[in-house]
C-alpha cells in the first residue's frame, strides 16, 4: 500500500531539507507532497532563485539518480512566502522528472487523484503574490488587502479587486469520486484545529481579532465535495495551541504539517488509512 510523506513550511532550512532528502532515500515512500512556503525569506531578488537553483532542485535530483525505479511521486505547491516571480523554475523542474508542480492542476498519481491550491486568504504580510479575498471583498482587521503590498508578478487590475479562492475553487471542482481525492492546500480551512493564530485578546482599534485566520472557502469546498484527504500548512502555531495537527470535516480528515519549532515536522500516512496518519518531528 502506499506510504506517502507531507511536509510544509520549510522555509528554505537546509537542515530540515537534509532530514527530508535522508527519510525518502531511507524510507523509500510511493509519494512525497510539498505543501508551500519552501524557499527562504524573499529579502533581495536572488535568495529564492538561487536556493531552488543551488539546493531544491540538485537535491530531487540527486534523489532520483538514487533511487531510480524507487523514486517517489513527487507534488509541490508553494504558498505565500515564495516569490510567484519563480513558479517558471518550478515547472521547467518538472522536465526533470523530479516533481509534478499541482497548482490549480488535477493529476492522476496509484488510483488517486491529487489537487494543488496555493492562495490563501488576506494576511498583515506586504508580499500579496498567492494571496485573494476568501470569499468576498472583507478583509479582517490587521490585514492587507490583495490590492495593497507588492507582487513579484503583475496581476491584472481587475483580478486583483474582484477574484476570488472560492472563484478558483469553484474552476477546481473535483471531476472524479470524491473518495478518491486528495487535495494539497496552503491554507487551511476556516474554524478548524488547523488555523488557530496566536491572536487571543488582540484587538486594532477596539475590534478583537479573530483566533481562526483560515479560508472559509476552503471549508466550503470541503464541506461540499468530502474528498479522502486534504493536506495543509501555513498557520505554524496552531497544532501547539490546538494540541492537534489533524481534524475532520464529516468523511474528509485533514491532516497539517505547519510547525513553529526547529524541527522538521513530517507527517506519515497511507491514503488508505488516513486515519493511521502519525506525524513526527525530527
Amino acid at each position: 500500500m502506499p506510504r506517502c510523506l507531507f511536509v510544509a513550511d520549510l522555509h528554505g532550512r537546509t537542515d530540515r531539507y537534509v532530514k527530508l532528502f535522508q527519510e525518502i532515500a531511507t524510507s523509500r515512500p510511493a509519494a512525497v507532497f510539498l505543501g508551500g512556503d519552501l524557499l527562504p525569506a524573499a529579502f533581495g531578488p536572488h535568495e529564492q532563485d538561487a536556493f531552488i537553483a543551488d539546493t531544491l532542485v540538485p537535491g530531487f535530483s540527486a534523489l532520483r539518480l538514487q533511487l531510480d525505479r524507487a523514486y517517489p511521486h513527487v507534488f509541490i505547491i508553494l504558498g505565500n512566502d515564495d516569490l510567484r516571480l519563480h513558479e517558471g523554475a518550478i515547472i521547467e523542474a518538472e522536465g526533470l522528472g523530479i516533481w509534478v508542480y499541482a497548482h490549480q492542476r488535477r493529476v492522476a498519481w496509484s488510483g488517486y487523484s491529487v489537487y494543488g491550491y496555493a492562495c490563501v486568504p488576506p494576511t498583515p504580510f506586504q508580499l500579496k503574490d498567492w494571496e485573494r479575498y476568501d470569499v468576498s471583498r472583507y478583509v479582517d482587521p490587521s490585514c492587507l488587502s490583495p490590492e495593497e503590498g507588492w507582487r513579484s508578478v503583475p496581476v491584472p487590475p481587475h483580478e486583483l479587486k474582484y477574484r476570488t479562492i472560492a472563484d478558483d475553487l469553484r474552476m477546481l471542482a473535483l471531476e472524479d469520486a470524491h473518495d478518491e481525492a486528495i487535495v494539497l492546500f496552503h491554507t487551511p480551512p476556516y474554524d478548524t484545529k488547523l488555523d488557530r493564530a496566536a491572536l487571543d485578546g488582540k484587538a486594532i482599534d477596539h475590534a478583537p481579532l479573530d483566533v481562526h485566520v483560515g479560508s472559509i472557502a476552503v471549508r466550503h469546498f470541503i464541506e461540499a465535495h468530502q474528498p479522502l484527504l486534504t493536506l495543509h500548512g501555513h498557520i505554524h502555531e496552531s497544532a501547539r495551541i490546538t494540541g492537534s495537527w489533524h481534524d475532520r470535516l464529516g468523511r474528509t480528515r485533514m491532516l497539517s504539517a505547519a510547525h513553529d519549532g526547529d524541527e522538521l515536522a513530517l507527517v506519515r500516512f497511507d491514503p488508505k488509512r488516513p486515519d493511521e496518519a502519525v506525524r513526527d518531528l525530527l
